[in-house]
Parts: structure tokens; C-alpha cells; sequence
């Protein structure tokens, strides 16, 4: 009993350290605090209790973001976004309890992977057709309704939307800020909100200030190609978490 409960503290411990780190780039970026931590925050905690307490902590963080960016948000993409990937999120969550997950993570990193490198190799924008755009749009909501980590796709929809890097960012933000709130009902309704949860998801909250602030600071100052080319790599990263 005493090694299993140094064991949870240390799987706590480290999960806190990742959720840090990977809050600081979303408040960055306004995407994939969620994608870098959930691998790791699986593996510690276990799929369930670390999707609902990283997809509050995304919901938190965005609406930091949204709150001092608002008027940065593009409106109507932000409506046209949510309403495709409303969609897409039924279909996840529909298959989240049906199909194994690793029978779908690899092909979702592939693709991921392939959409970095592009990135990283070129510097030519992206144009997406609006019927290429529609589906990359539904396939990130069937991704955050599987794992809260639809920032992967729609960033590829944003790059080639958002040409301005706070725009980009609190538009992203504000997804999420609408999406999470009917994710984190449903695991409500499915029981996951238990006390270890909700202790745990208390403890995430200084880690997640500290992120949110630094994050931001680190926006204020970087530039818009290096904003771009960041967002990249976070997706090869992305990538890479969920094929290995």
C-alpha cells in the first residue's frame, strides 16, 4: 500500500510538471497543450481521468486567452469552425466508446506528421478547397470528441485562415472555450468526476496560472514567422506523441 501510494504521488507529480509545460504553449499558441500532454497524462493517470482533467485545464486556459484577446476573435469563422466540428465531436465520442484507441492513433499521427514536415519544408501557404476545409474541419471534431485533441487538424485550417498570429490565436482559443463545455457534461454524465479527479484537477490549478502566464509573455514577444514555423512543430511533436 505505501509503495503504491509513493507511486501515485510521483504519477501526479510529473503529471503536474507536464501539465505546466504543455499549458505554456497553449497560452502561446492557443492549441496543443491538450495533444503535447495527453500521451504522457494517459500513461500516468489512466485515459479516463486524464482526458477530463486536461480537457478542463484546456477550457480554463482558453478562456484566459479569450478574455484578453477578445477582440482578435474572427467571428465568423469562429461560428462556421464550431458548428463543423460540433458535428465531427458526435462521431467521436460515439466512437470513443466503441472502438479501441489504438486502432485509430496511428493513422491520425501519420497524417499529423505528414502536415508538419510540409509545413516545416516550405514555406509556400497553404490553400485549402472549401470541400478539403469542411472535411479537415469535421475530422478535428471527431479528434477532440475521441481525445480533446482536435487542435492537430485545426491548425491546418487555421494557418491558411489566419494570416495574423493573434487572431490565429484567440479565434483557436475561443473553439475551445465552446467545444469543451459539452466534453466535460458528457464525462459528468458518465461518472468520471470522482474525488481523486476533482483533487487532482484542484492541484492543476496553480500549474496551469503559472503556464497561462507565462505562455502569454512569450506571445507578447515572438514574431509572425516564428509564430508560424512553431506551429509546426508542435505538430510534428504531436505527431510523433501519438505514433510512439
Amino acid at each position: 500500500m505505501k509503495g503504491a501510494a509513493v507511486m501515485d504521488f510521483w504519477d501526479e507529480g510529473l503529471f503536474l510538471l507536464v501539465l505546466f509545460l504543455a499549458n505554456t504553449i497553449q497560452a502561446v499558441t492557443g492549441f496543443a497543450g491538450t495533444l503535447l500532454a495527453m500521451a504522457p497524462s494517459i500513461l500516468l493517470l489512466g485515459p479516463d481521468q486524464a482526458k477530463v482533467i486536461l480537457n478542463i485545464m484546456a477550457f480554463l486556459s482558453s478562456l484566459f486567452i479569450v478574455s484578453s484577446s477578445l477582440a482578435y476573435v474572427a467571428w465568423r469563422q469562429l461560428l462556421r469552425i464550431v458548428l463543423y466540428m460540433a458535428v465531427g465531436m458526435i462521431a467521436g465520442i460515439y466512437l470513443y466508446q466503441r472502438l479501441p484507441l489504438s486502432f485509430l492513433l496511428p493513422f491520425y499521427g501519420f497524417f499529423v506528421l505528414a502536415v508538419a514536415l510540409k509545413g516545416l519544408c516550405t514555406d509556400k501557404e497553404i490553400n485549402l478547397s472549401p470541400g478539403l476545409s469542411r472535411f479537415i474541419l469535421l475530422g478535428a471534431g471527431i479528434m477532440h470528441g475521441l481525445f480533446v485533441s482536435g487542435g492537430a487538424l485545426l491548425v491546418i485550417y487555421a494557418v491558411a485562415a489566419f494570416k495574423d498570429k493573434h487572431v490565429f490565436r484567440a479565434t483557436i482559443a475561443s473553439v475551445w472555450v465552446v467545444l469543451n463545455v459539452p466534453l466535460m457534461f458528457h464525462d459528468y454524465q458518465q461518472g468520471f468526476y470522482d474525488n481523486q479527479t476533482l483533487l487532482l484537477t484542484g492541484l492543476s490549478l496553480l500549474p496551469l496560472i503559472l503556464a497561462t502566464y507565462a505562455g502569454t509573455r512569450i506571445h507578447d514577444k515572438i514574431n509572425q514567422r516564428i509564430f508560424m514555423k512553431l506551429s509546426y512543430v508542435l505538430l510534428l511533436l504531436s505527431g510523433m506523441l501519438l505514433l510512439f
